[in-house]
């Protein structure tokens, strides 16, 4: 998808999750739209390095790495403690985009299991705003994209962990994104659609999968056009009108019943 590109000259950008899929091909998108300065930041020491050194070669300076735990608080907060020293003091975008695609069965789910899934895709993203709103009120505005997923608005078995955490980013970021409006800082929740990144793990990539460059493009859309809900593909967008809507209930109840009962028999059904 095409996009204003020039929205993101001379802006200075942190993307967590940023050293592999999603995250990589923002920053790279990013970089070519001219932005001035980003930081990717990932937990993944050996990606980190090689994709900062590959981008630095191809972009110079004007991109960084920084190693970081975005599930301990500290650390989010000394990202953009380091992100503001090389980025003159600035942050004009935050991608909240670290995350996993938990699975698992309810019943065999504990409270540590639990705590682990909202720790990365929820919490980090809540230390990354905490860390990053005040920063944006003293230089008059910013802008905040929360990854969320489609699954917030399609909860399916076996991903009750997945769902659960998306859903509650999504309603996080939709709340803030009013109670910060009059202080120019806009703030959106966005899906990336089905897209080709290693949060399939060992399962087979569907064959509907878009490359994480196209869903980088159009998320990179919804951020130049401030949308409220910024949806990677269209079944994102159609999942979340017609998840919620009475009149397909029941092809929606249909449609993800006969999903629980596959992966009963171990397929990864969608």
């Amino acid at each position: 998808m095409d996009y204003n590109r020039d929205y993101f000259k001379g802006k200075m950008a942190v993307v967590t999750g940023g050293a592999s899929g999603i995250g990589l091909a923002l920053a790279e998108e990013l970089l070519k739209s001219n932005a001035a300065k980003v930081v990717i930041a990932d937990i993944n020491h050996a990606n980190l390095v090689k994709e900062e050194a590959r981008l630095k070669a191809a972009y110079g300076d004007r991109i960084k790495g920084i190693l970081c735990d975005v599930t301990k608080e500290e650390e989010v907060k000394e990202l953009v403690k380091l992100s503001l020293v090389y980025m003159e003091k600035r942050i004009d975008l935050l991608f909240n985009n670290a995350g996993v695609g938990f699975t698992g069965w309810f019943s065999e789910l504990d409270n540590e299991d639990w705590e682990k899934a909202f720790a990365l895709n929820f919490f980090s993203a809540l230390y990354g705003m905490r860390a990053v709103l005040p920063v944006m009120i003293a230089q008059g505005g910013g802008q905040i994209i929360n990854t969320i997923s489609g699954i917030a608005f399609y909860p399916m078995a076996f991903q009750s962990r997945y769902a659960a955490t998306k859903a509650a980013l999504n309603s996080l970021t939709l709340a803030l994104r009013y109670e910060y409006w009059d202080d120019n800082i806009k703030i959106s929740a966005a899906t990336p659609g089905t897209t080709a990144t290693a949060i399939w793990g060992d399962n087979p990539i569907p064959a509907i999968a878009q490359t994480a460059e196209q869903s980088a493009s159009r998320i990179l859309n919804g951020v130049v056009n401030n949308d409220r809900l910024i949806f990677g593909d269209d079944s994102d967008a159609e999942g979340s009108v017609n998840c919620f809507d009475e009149a397909h209930r029941e092809g929606v109840d249909q449609y993800l019943l006969d999903v629980a009962r596959q992966r009963k028999k171990g397929v990864l059904a969608f």
